[in-house]
């Protein structure tokens, strides 16, 4: 099943173009690696894909419902500072309408398993601008992953971690994958750090430049 389709996309910007004649289908279960130089589309096309950017031409269909995508945008961790504990924002991951929070006990629940599963339950309680960009990074994680997506969308997820924390968290996107089905299309420059599970690979250099199996792309 084609979980994704992206036909024919052109995005501009400023009337100059970002993105152009691209087409990808992503099929249930994917591993998608995008990668390309800065300024080469990635994020441009995540955006595009997740509704932030609209199209000059051509179109995204997701085939699943909305609520079953997952975004994690490229933050710039500093700027997390605000008077919102970790479960409040975690939570919201569970939320489904605008009214006043209210949460189900599958909802805390899986809370509960999220929490566990990103190492973070001696944090819950604490602000988000008191804790340090691993932890504020895996709250996020943890703010996508308890929706418990079928399409996780991630946007250099890494960025600004040390190794040990960016390590932790490719391996949690690997389980996520295999244990949960989950399909993750990941903008990433860490392609060492996943290459052992084989990935797709998309190449983007304004339109897509190589789309295939990682072996192919390191002879490309």
């Amino acid at each position: 099943m084609n979980i994704l389709e992206v036909n024919n996309l052109k995005v501009l910007y400023s009337n100059h173009v970002a993105i152009e004649n691209i087409n990808i289908k992503v099929n249930s279960g994917e591993y998608i690696c995008l990668m390309g130089e800065n300024g080469s589309g990635k994020s441009t096309l995540i955006k595009t894909i997740v509704g932030l950017i609209k199209p000059e031409a051509g179109e995204v269909k997701i085939n699943i419902p909305l609520d079953e995508v997952a975004y994690l945008s490229q933050t710039n961790l500093k700027d997390l500072d605000f008077p919102a504990t970790a479960k409040e924002i975690i939570m919201l991951g569970r939320q489904k309408h605008k009214k006043l929070p209210f949460y189900t006990n599958r909802d805390k629940e899986l809370y509960k398993e999220v929490i566990k599963q990103l190492k973070i339950e001696d944090i819950q309680d604490k602000r988000i601008g008191e804790l340090s960009g691993g932890q504020k990074q895996r709250v996020l994680i943890a703010r996508a992953l308890i929706k418990k997506p079928k399409l996780l969308i991630l946007d250099e997820p890494a960025t600004g971690l040390d190794y040990n924390i960016t390590k932790e968290l490719y391996e949690i996107l690997e389980n996520q994958n295999k244990k949960d089905k989950t399909t993750i299309i990941m903008a990433t420059h860490d392609l060492d750090e996943v290459e052992h599970i084989k990935p797709r690979i998309i190449c983007l250099a304004k339109t897509v430049k190589y789309d295939g199996e990682i072996e192919g792309w390191k002879g490309f």
